[in-house]
């Protein structure tokens, strides 16, 4: 299957050029980088995230093989899915599903499906991949789109996906799609996405999970 851009011409510019002129004005040419297993990357308009995404995906090395979690928004499918075949097509070219780490994916867990309606106007994934690809021309990617579940749930799935990349033997970066807090002011947001930014460097998921709902934090991932 080839997915078709769902949100080309309003997160993102329509057309290459005008693309790659709002991806140059975020990038950092002359970032260090490094080596890293996971990065967070917000997922709005590039008006409103594609600086920090930009920044940030400047510093790391990006090996061939991504996995991209994103949120789902749109409440359609499977609530944890996964597109195992296929390419995804943005302004920048098309991107192939690696179909071989997919698939060891959904051996590890019966909670992730394929499936594809949760995937086809899903942006939390979506935006990201241009600037990737602006950055590196040749990677493949799994998406896996997330919705409500319970701690457990989401365990089992982080667990199947360490397991899968430990078979795969390959280098793999995970991005976590996530925006923060929404909509409401700085100095309450800052406050909450610190208690969920000091979980999340603690690697404490369940600090993370029960913070976020005792706090009623917004982040979206």
């Amino acid at each position: 299957m080839l997915r078709n851009p769902a949100v080309a011409g309003q997160f993102y510019p329509a057309s290459k050029e005008q693309l790659i002129c709002e991806i140059e004005k975020y990038i950092n040419k002359k970032a260090l980088k490094e080596k890293i297993l996971g990065i967070v990357l917000p997922h709005a308009g590039y008006m409103y995230s594609g600086e920090t995404a930009a920044l940030a995906l400047s510093r790391a090395e990006l090996p061939d093989n991504i996995i991209i979690l994103g949120p789902n928004h749109t409440g359609a499918g499977a609530r944890f899915s996964i597109m195992a075949h296929g390419m995804w097509n943005t302004p920048m070219g098309n991107v192939n599903i690696n179909g071989e780490l997919a698939e060891i994916i959904l051996n590890k867990t019966s909670l992730i499906e394929e499936d594809e309606e949760a995937q086809i106007y899903e942006h939390s994934i979506e935006v990201q991949l241009p600037i990737i690809q602006y950055l590196k021309s040749n990677f493949r990617f799994v998406p896996i789109v997330v919705s409500y579940g319970d701690i457990k749930q989401y365990q089992e799935i982080g667990y199947a996906i360490a397991s899968a990349i430990e078979d795969f033997e390959e280098e793999v970066l995970i991005i976590a799609s996530s925006d923060m807090t929404h909509y409401e002011s700085s100095e309450t947001a800052r406050r909450k996405d610190d208690l969920a930014i000091e979980s999340i460097l603690a690697l404490d998921e369940v600090e993370l999970f029960n913070r976020v709902h005792k706090q009623s934090i917004s982040m979206c991932g």
